[in-house]
């Protein structure tokens, strides 16, 4: 998959489609930034410099300052695809967050989101 599109598509273009699916289902923008934070090891400040820079999906991933390893344990289909048979690994690290994003809109408690 190297050299999907999705890869030049700036994080801050679909960041405000995670929080508004999140608050359409009670929950929070905070609580993306935990997941997003949590996953790529950005605290708040970091997060919003890449966000305000325009950091595409592909630079985020490799600049990110400490992927979680428990990102690992996040299992299940996004777009008919399960995550963890995602061999391209930026592929797979775009999927962890929708995935994720998705156990939020679900209504899924913080904690298991974040494997703990």
């Amino acid at each position: 998959m190297a050299g999907h599109r999705i890869y030049g598509v700036s994080v801050a273009s679909v960041y405000p489609l995670y929080v508004t699916k999140a608050e359409r289902k009670g929950r929070t923008g905070a609580e993306v930034e935990e997941i997003i934070c949590w996953l790529t090891g950005h605290d708040r400040e970091s997060l919003k410099t890449e966000l305000e820079a325009g950091t595409s999906f592909e630079d985020f991933f490799a600049r990110a300052p400490a992927m979680n390893p428990a990102r690992s344990l996040v299992k299940g289909v996004v777009c008919g695809v399960r995550v963890e048979e995602i061999e391209e690994p930026t592929m797979r690290e775009i999927r962890y967050l929708d995935k994720l994003i998705d156990e939020l809109a679900k209504g899924r408690p913080m904690e298991k989101i974040l494997r703990r």
